[in-house]
């Protein structure tokens, strides 16, 4: 995957994936967040097929860390 690739993807979960007042609408929310970057990263010149190249389907990505992010705030709150 390029460079630019990369970069743009890890900038845009950063900035976009984040614990939702829903988990149990953690594929939904991942279906939106996969069509929002590719339609983002097209905007930005990099190719969904670098990505997905790297990464794999993102959607499948994006329920992944959707869920880190779920797992990861119900740790912090004591649960």
């Amino acid at each position: 995957m390029s460079e630019k690739a990369i970069e743009f993807l890890q900038e845009w979960i950063t900035e976009k994936v984040h614990v939702r007042p829903a988990p149990t609408q953690i594929e939904q929310e991942a279906e939106i967040l996969a069509k929002e970057c590719a339609a983002q990263a097209a905007e930005a010149g990099v190719p969904i097929e670098d990505i997905e190249e790297e990464v794999g389907d993102l959607e499948e990505l994006m329920t992944t860390k959707l869920e880190d992010a779920a797992e990861a705030d119900q740790k912090s709150r004591g649960g």
